[in-house]
């Protein structure tokens, strides 16, 4: 593509970007979509750009977008929200993994005739949602601060568990010998030293912050350091994203941790976020955001049909499958989770950055029977996005669709909800009303008594 061409096609999708969440905002249309078919067009449709050109650079920038989208939803969460919410999460983490390696896994074998051992990597490489798909619309839509809170963990928490289960049971496939033992301790130090390494980060960033500041031109290095932090744990064979989750996660609740535990070793009070920097963050992530959805546009391939009904079939069975998993995972005498909450936590089923990465490796290992995983993730990478963006909106929007369909999925709180939701209003109007009377009365009163 040409200098001024690729410029000019930058500068339109960052003022395109803007006016899809205001559409978002007002009419429910899903930005996400939107930014999806504007990459449809440029690249599969009309070759304006080679996807499999950008795969390489795709696939960094990815990773970079779920670095800064996790920090920055991290910097917004309490550890009171977390220690109220960690158990519901990783219920629901763990039961969805399981269930969708499972039915993914036995629906490649024995429906698609697909190797076995490839089938079960696959099932295991779309066992968790995607952060750069789930959060931004959590964040839009109206949801309870605890259903807030399990989505964007679960998004993180399930990207770990789909890599290093993919890549144990890959290397398992290659040598012919499962370890299960193994994969359990990958995943324990890979969560756990993640997390420790991400709240010393946090600390020490606390309180260097304020020497920071006073170099000029300054505000980048929080990002910066976020980098840093997340290639430390790559490199030492942890998880980055839930480093990089923690960093955010320590500098939000830096204050409590200070009075809790630091105070004794430290008098210094650490530096916390201010206004600017956050404001920064969050523009940070509305732009990658913009550019990721663009490249998953461009990346999806269409030659190949087959591929594409198989992933419509797969995303329809993760959306039947999710339904259960929040059932079980979320039953209705859980609080502060009402049944709407439920509702658009069983539509959250989109697949991203984490599963096409493993796809790619798969197909690119020419091990017997790989051939065309990454067509299919693709494909169900596009359709979980639709389905999920789509849906979540349209359920906020319709009471109608809303109430029909938490019936069809058997939450039996609903009704009830409903019913103390109408007579509070019904009281609410008739309070309004006697208010209203008693106003006009005291007006009349006053006026005679002033005649």
């Amino acid at each position: 593509m040409e200098p001024a061409l690729l410029i000019l096609t930058l500068g339109t999708l960052v003022f395109a970007a803007h006016w899809f969440a205001e559409i978002f905002s007002k009419k429910r249309i899903p930005d996400v979509l939107l930014l999806m078919l504007i990459g449809i067009l440029i690249g599969p449709i009309l070759k304006v750009v080679d996807g499999e050109k950008m795969s390489h650079m795709g696939n960094i920038f990815g990773q970079l977008t779920l670095v800064i989208l996790l920090f920055e939803s991290g910097t917004e969460l309490s550890f009171k929200t977390l220690a109220d919410s960690i158990k519901n999460t990783v219920s629901l983490t763990i039961v969805n993994f399981i269930v969708t390696f499972i039915a993914v896994g036995f629906f490649g074998w024995l429906i698609l005739d697909m190797n076995p051992g490839i089938s079960f990597i696959l099932g295991a490489a779309m066992g968790g949602s995607s952060s750069a798909v789930a959060i931004p619309l959590v964040k839009q839509i109206s949801v309870g601060e605890k259903s807030k809170t399990i989505l964007i963990l679960e998004s993180a928490f399930s990207a770990i568990l789909c890599i290093v289960v993919s890549l144990a049971l890959f290397e398992s496939y290659k040598v012919g010998q499962l370890k299960v033992g193994i994969i359990f301790g990958q995943v324990f130090s890979s969560f756990l030293l993640a997390t420790l390494i991400g709240l010393l980060g946090a600390i020490f960033w606390s309180m260097v912050l304020d020497k920071v500041r006073t170099i000029n031109n300054s505000i980048f290095t929080t990002p910066a350091f976020v980098f840093i932090i997340y290639g430390i744990n790559e490199l030492l064979g942890y998880s980055g994203i839930i480093s990089a989750l923690a960093f955010g996660i320590g500098l939000a609740n830096m204050e409590f941790i200070h009075n809790r535990w630091l105070k004794k070793f430290f008098d210094k009070k650490p530096t916390l976020l201010n206004p600017t920097e956050k404001t920064l963050f969050s523009e940070l992530v509305f732009l990658m955001k913009t550019f990721f959805f663009v490249y998953v546009g461009i990346a999806i391939k269409f030659d190949n049909l087959n591929s594409l009904l198989i992933g419509l079939g797969i995303s329809f069975l993760m959306l039947l499958l999710r339904i259960i998993v929040v059932r079980i995972a979320l039953p209705s005498k859980i609080e502060n989770i009402n049944d709407k909450d439920r509702a658009f936590l069983s539509m959250m089923i989109p697949r991203g950055l984490a599963a096409a990465v493993l796809a790619t490796m798969i197909s690119q290992s020419q091990l017997p029977g790989s051939e065309g995983v990454s067509n299919i993730v693709f494909s169900v990478i596009f359709f979980t996005i639709i389905i999920t963006s789509t849906l979540v909106p349209f359920l906020e929007k319709s009471k109608r669709f809303r109430s029909v369909y938490i019936k069809l999925i058997s939450f039996p709180s609903f009704k009830k909800e409903e019913e103390n939701t109408d007579i509070s209003n019904e009281d609410n109007e008739k309070m309004e009303e006697e208010n209203n009377d008693i106003i006009i009365n005291d007006d009349d009163n006053s006026h005679h008594l002033l005649l």
